[in-house]
């Protein structure tokens, strides 16, 4: 499992990318580039990484669910997500 500062700060950018996505929007569109350079710098998208909801790993992330190839499977084991069965031909 990830450092929980990892995550917390990961969270803490989504709420800042959430919320200057309309100003970081208007201010692209009129292209007022000095004004963009004061809003802080974690509010843009492009610095968000894709982390597992459950565990915070980075790496081998799944967008269709949210989680890493790790928790993934242990879940479709266990059978906690609906649809999903271990393929056998």
């Amino acid at each position: 499992m990830a450092r929980t500062s990892l995550i917390a700060r990961e969270r803490k950018r989504e709420k800042l990318v959430e919320r200057y996505a309309e100003k970081r929007k208007a201010l692209k569109a009129s292209g007022d580039y000095q004004a963009l350079d004061k809003i802080p710098r974690n509010a843009s998208p492009v610095r968000l990484h894709n982390r597992c909801k459950l565990t915070g790993r980075p790496k081998g992330y799944m967008r269709k669910f949210g989680i890493s190839r790790v928790t993934f499977r242990e879940m479709a084991l266990d059978g906690k997500i609906p649809g999903i069965t271990k393929a056998s031909w």
